[in-house]
């Protein structure tokens, strides 16, 4: 039971970020002290980089949250946020027992971003995304039913796009699998990276249509920016993301497309009780470039969020450290992986891991962020600090 005098911590999205700054909080701060609510609208963790093998009918290994919340002190409600009032400090949620409204001194959030079909006429209707579980589940129906010989188009030739033909292509080399780029593919890798990746799309078979946008949708065929046709039974959309649309019905301050805008410690320049994190964030990294969306980026702003939050709760020293990459972690198939090294503010480097030991690195990497999340209150500091008497802020200067 939640006491008055408790600080009042709830948390919006279990997803990768969410779901780590929630343990991190309660590893945190006393029980006595800090009441955390996780609200999240699935019961189950979905290990979103896992999408495209859920696609090709590979089964993932069940996490329920309230396995990996229980005994944390945390307090997981399974609802769906239908409204956050950032001005009253409340947010509106439906869950199993109907609506209900969930007051709070600090909110995190993080619900996160789904597919970006990018106003392309046909894509909504004809296209399948893997950015969450339904959209994968969807996609593997349909590619079990596809026949041998029918063509498969993937539509992105970023991180989610190689990961995808490259999963088709491994698991069904009876299928056509082609994906079409805007750009070049792997424009963005180093050499040796942009190497490996073409000879491994080459080995499996994959036709690749470079520096052709798709600008419309249809349920047999896509057409390029030149007005080619290209075969399509199933087309797999993979051009990005687009954050949830509840954070721009608010005050707070957001970008055009939606992302809260926040400062180095996570929090919403325009209200300090906000913390936003993950792909909802936007968030500067070295060299004031912004973080882009992806796991790489979201647990470490979940990080810095909780630790902020922690510190300004406590009293302590607020952290100062600036989220940077170190690697790009691409899988080609179960056989076949691509590392590419990255500087700080995500500039390939000449050097790359290939093969079949850049397959295990990235699939330990993948291991380790569900471990994260599994284990929530597991490491370090150990030691839950209690809650220092709140000296009330400023309001920001607008």
């Amino acid at each position: 039971m939640q006491h008055p005098t408790q600080h009042r911590i709830v948390v919006l999205g279990a997803g990768y970020a969410g779901a780590v700054a929630a343990g991190r909080l309660a590893r945190r701060l006393r029980r006595a002290d800090a009441a955390i609510t996780l609200v999240n609208a699935e019961p189950h963790f979905v290990e979103r980089v896992r999408m495209h093998q859920l696609a090709v009918g590979q089964d993932l290994a069940p996490r329920p949250l309230d396995e990996m919340f229980a005994g944390t002190g945390v307090d997981l409600r399974i609802a769906t946020v239908t409204g956050v009032d950032v001005d009253r400090r409340t947010v509106a949620v439906t869950g199993p027992g109907g609506p209900a409204e969930l007051a709070y001194d600090t909110l995190v959030y993080a619900l996160g971003s789904a597919w970006n079909p990018q106003d392309v006429p046909g894509a909504v209707e004809h296209a399948h995304e893997i950015a969450g579980r339904p959209g994968a589940l969807r996609l593997r129906a349909r590619l079990a039913a596809l026949e041998t010989g029918r063509p498969v188009m993937v539509v992105g030739g970023g991180l989610t796009g190689l990961e995808a033909a490259t999963e088709i292509a491994e698991t069904r080399p009876d299928l056509d699998v082609t994906l079409t780029a805007s750009g070049g593919l792997g424009d963005w890798l180093s050499p040796k990276g942009r190497r490996h990746l073409r000879k491994v799309f080459g080995t499996l078979g994959i036709t690749v249509h470079e520096n052709a946008a798709v600008t419309t949708v249809a349920a047999d065929h896509v057409v390029t920016a030149d007005g080619t046709a290209v075969p399509a039974d199933v087309t797999v959309w993979t051009t990005g993301f687009a954050v949830h649309p509840m954070a721009k019905a608010t005050t707070l301050d957001v970008t055009g497309t939606g992302r809260i805008v926040v400062d180095g410690t996570m929090r919403s320049v325009s209200h300090p009780d906000v913390y936003a994190v993950g792909d909802a964030a936007l968030a500067a990294g070295p060299g004031d470039k912004p973080l882009r969306m992806s796991c790489a980026s979201g647990v470490p702003s979940a990080w810095q969020a909780a630790d902020a939050i922690a510190a300004r709760l406590t009293g302590r020293k607020l952290p100062e450290v600036t989220p940077r990459y170190f690697n790009q972690c691409i899988s080609l198939g179960r056989r076949q992986g691509l590392i590419q090294y990255v500087t700080a503010d995500d500039r390939a480097v000449r050097a790359a891991l290939t093969g079949r030991l850049a397959a295990v690195y990235k699939e330990l990497v993948c291991r380790s962020a569900a471990w994260g999340v599994a284990n929530p209150t597991l490491g370090v500091p150990t030691r839950r600090r209690p809650v220092a008497a709140r000296i009330p802020e400023p309001a920001p200067t607008v």
